[in-house]
């Protein structure tokens, strides 16, 4: 599947707080078919947030099942341009990951203020003002980079410890979960108005249909241009 390059500018959904939940949408689930080989997964990963991620400070959340994957996905990554990265791992100091998943939580709030800006007429991103300042100039260019967290699953938000969930506004699945897993990275990761996006491979397509009948949710195939569900 060919994912387009360009991406119009469709009006921004706002991103939920807890309290708001019951007035979102539904999370909208798609699917994108790969060749069986673990390259072929990588490079559409990659095509695909070459166009999602160029929207500004989008919040998004990749989920890997193994360490190989998330390393291959962080490495395949790590040089995009728009693109803020950090990596959730097991053997990650747990100070590290406290840290990690506060920023991304900062990261969603100014999703937020450019979607009401944008909803407002007001324009949106940083604003304020200009100078020839450098660290300020690559701090608001920073804020507006897509932030992007990596994880497997042992280091999601964990609510019965009183975690807060980080509410991204598109979750991808790098590779199918059972439906525990699946439903579990909805319900810590996922924005009530948010997109979750399957990568999938000839393997995984019994699964997903698994999924989509137990779980009586609707796994549509992607749409070429993105943009359609951004």
């Amino acid at each position: 599947m060919t994912i387009t390059d360009s991406i119009e500018e469709p009006p921004l959904l706002s991103s939920p707080s807890p309290s708001s939940n019951f007035s979102q949408p539904p999370p909208r689930h798609f699917y994108v078919t790969v060749v069986d080989r673990p390259h072929f997964k990588t490079e559409t990963l990659v095509h695909l947030l070459g166009v999602a991620a160029r929207r500004p400070a989008l919040p998004i959340v990749v989920c890997c099942s193994s360490r190989d994957q998330l390393d291959a996905v962080c490495s395949a990554v790590s040089n995009l341009p728009f693109i803020s990265l950090a990596c959730l791992y097991s053997d990650l100091a747990e100070s590290n990951r406290n840290v990690i998943l506060e920023e991304f939580r900062k990261a969603t709030v100014r999703w937020n203020q450019i979607v009401n800006a944008d909803q407002s007429g007001g324009g949106g991103g940083s604003g304020g003002e200009t100078g020839n300042n450098n660290d300020e100039s690559n701090a608001n260019s920073n804020k507006t980079k897509s932030h992007m967290i990596v994880a497997t699953d042992a280091c999601l938000p964990l609510p019965v410890l009183g975690e807060a969930p980080v509410y991204a506004r598109v979750l991808i699945n790098y590779e199918l979960p059972s439906k525990e897993t699946y439903l579990r990275r909805m319900a810590t990761c996922l924005a009530a108005d948010g997109i979750v996006i399957n990568v999938v491979d000839g393997g995984e397509v019994i699964t997903l249909k698994n999924i989509e009948e137990s779980s009586s949710l609707v796994i549509a195939e992607m749409p070429i241009n993105i943009s359609e569900i951004l």
